[in-house]
């Protein structure tokens, strides 16, 4: 049981945890909320709402298969010790956490759940700020300000990562031999593109970029992973949770005409239909316990992005409640989601097995969960896809994309399909020339 997991140390945060969020004029708000992001900061916006945050009063590093649970276990303690003036009271008010979890236990860069200081949201007609503290009356809102405009990180200068695009095709080939074999039904393969940016680069310049051409996407930034990502892996509120599966893609042509045509072709094509049965059964299979109801349509819509269209079907439960046992929060529900077929592939531990045999890297936060959790467990996690990760030399990203490759799957036609899923980020980075 989550219950019994032990929190992680809270040496960093030996006080109660003070939070006030009172409400603000929502027109002092920039109609761009990353405008009000320091460098460092946090975001999680969607069509001009969400949330933006910095400053940091703790941080937590959870490890190993139970990386998840024990951050909710951690979030959970410090939540129910907390001191609390919300005024506002809509979900996003109140303590909130960001996290980033990598897609594998074993990876290095390890998984992050950051607690700020200072968070400014915006949901509907509401607008907040939230001020924490520890163990001393938290500060009141302050002044927003409105930051200087970042720079551009200027020529941008890509190269192969672990696997060239050869190379990534071969790993096609030997996944495809496995699933024609038997061993398994699917699996997702990722691959890594290096860019080298002339200026060092302000991860606000892509949040920027991205917010503005892939507004119906969740565009996140959290301890360094950067993106704009179409897939939902959970929403909680209020009881109700939501899920996002996105599997089966096809690239846009920028011709209107044609792009309906592709759509058509899309929404009736065997591979792409299997390969989203899949993801779809296997969200909804893990999503069971902890529902007394859900709701799978029986066909997936197309879903129309700038790049691409995405086959999409929309998961809903109602989150099962009483006996001795409390709500599931969204980060422990999140936690059994994860990894969804839409990211390792059916049956999961063979393919997870998989990925580790050919794929030549660690995914790191790749694929993993990413999002935020309030104080009452409710929160939203997406999928870190279409993304980046910025390390310790900010000249230097790893840029990523995966495919789902099932038994009707082609080396060619996969590689044409994460390029594709690459172009968000590229153009992201774009403002000078490009080698």
């Amino acid at each position: 049981m989550i219950s019994d997991l032990p929190a992680l140390p809270e040496d960093a945060l030996p006080l109660p945890l003070v939070s006030r969020t009172v409400a603000i004029d929502p027109a002092e708000l920039p109609a761009d909320l990353i405008d009000l992001v320091p460098p460092g900061g946090m975001a999680w916006v969607r069509r001009g709402d969400g949330l933006v945050a910095w400053g940091e009063l703790v941080r937590f590093r959870p490890t190993g298969t139970d990386r998840m649970r024990t951050a909710e276990a951690t979030w959970r303690d410090l939540a129910a010790r907390a001191v609390v003036r919300d005024e506002v009271r809509v979900p996003g008010s109140g303590p909130i956490a960001f996290g980033s979890f990598s897609f594998a236990p074993g990876s290095p860069t390890g998984s992050v759940l950051v607690v700020p200081r200072v968070v400014v949201g915006r949901r509907g007609g509401a607008a907040w700020i939230t001020t924490m503290d520890a163990g001393a009356v938290a500060p009141g809102a302050a002044g927003l300000v409105r930051q200087p405009a970042p720079r551009s990180p200027g020529a941008v200068r890509y190269s192969d990562g672990a696997l060239s695009a050869r190379a990534w095709q071969r790993a096609v080939e030997h996944a495809l031999d496995r699933i024609r074999a038997g061993r398994l039904d699917k699996v997702v393969l990722a691959r890594e593109v290096l860019a080298t940016t002339a200026e060092p680069l302000d991860p606000r310049w892509v949040l920027h970029r991205l917010a503005a051409d892939y507004g119906a996407c969740w565009t996140f930034a959290v301890d360094g992973m950067v993106g704009a990502t179409p897939e939902l892996l959970l929403r909680s509120e209020k009881g109700l949770v939501t899920s996002r599966v996105l599997a089966g893609t096809i690239r846009r042509t920028g011709d209107d005409d044609a792009d309906l045509a592709h759509a058509a072709v899309l929404a009736h094509s065997s591979k792409d239909l299997e390969e989203h049965e899949y993801a779809v059964a296997s969200l909804t299979e893990a999503l069971a316990p902890f529902c007394s109801s859900t709701n799978v349509p029986e066909t997936p819509f197309v879903l129309h992005l700038p790049n691409v269209l995405h086959l999409a079907t929309d998961v809903t439960g109602v989150l099962s409640t009483g006996g001795l046992a409390p709500t599931p929060s969204s980060l422990a529900v999140a936690s059994a989601l994860h990894p969804t077929a839409a990211v390792a592939g059916t049956p999961t531990a063979e393919a997870c097995e998989l990925i580790d045999q050919i794929e030549g890297m660690d995914r790191g936060r790749y694929a993993g969960p990413v999002g935020w959790i309030g104080a009452d467990g409710d929160g939203e996690w997406a999928i870190a896809l279409r993304s980046a990760e910025i390390g310790a030399d900010p000249h230097r990203l790893r840029l990523f994309a995966g495919c789902g490759i099932v038994a009707a799957s082609d080396p060619v036609a996969e590689l044409a399909e994460s390029e594709a899923k690459l172009e968000p980020m590229r153009h992201a980075l774009s403002g000078g020339a490009t080698a």
